[in-house]
């Protein structure tokens, strides 16, 4: 479900980033932006799971920070190419930046791992 939410949210973004990079109307990309909107929240809440760390923890913080961004276009319609912009970026340094700043809490000031989310659990060797 989570490579599949998150295949969607991508394609979404794409499309959503490329209209407006090509002027595309606004009504064709209404469908795209509110896929993005949603499947983000979705794959949002499949990372934090029933535990709110996640939202005060780096991944967290900047997730709902491009939520945030993206929600903005329709009200800041001029610099829609510049957010979706800024929207990438942030999501490119928040899926490759280390652990240490991922999973830093940004209440508790230093590093807690969580247990929960995709890629939590460890792959188990079938029995010979």
């Amino acid at each position: 479900m989570n490579i599949g939410f998150r295949t969607a949210h991508l394609g979404a973004m794409g499309i959503l980033l490329g209209g407006h990079a090509f002027d595309l109307a606004p009504e064709r990309l209404t469908v795209s932006l509110w896929l993005t909107i949603g499947t983000g929240v979705v794959l949002a809440a499949v990372e934090a799971g029933p535990r709110l760390l996640w939202f005060h923890q780096g991944r967290g913080f900047l997730t709902m920070a491009k939520l945030a961004l993206i929600c903005a276009v329709p009200f800041a319609w001029d610099y829609r190419l510049p957010i979706l912009l800024a929207v990438v970026v942030i999501a490119s340094v928040g899926s490759h930046m280390p652990s240490r700043f991922r999973y830093y809490s940004l209440i508790h000031r230093r590093v807690i791992h969580d247990s929960y989310g995709p890629g939590s659990k460890r792959a188990i060797e079938p029995s010979p």
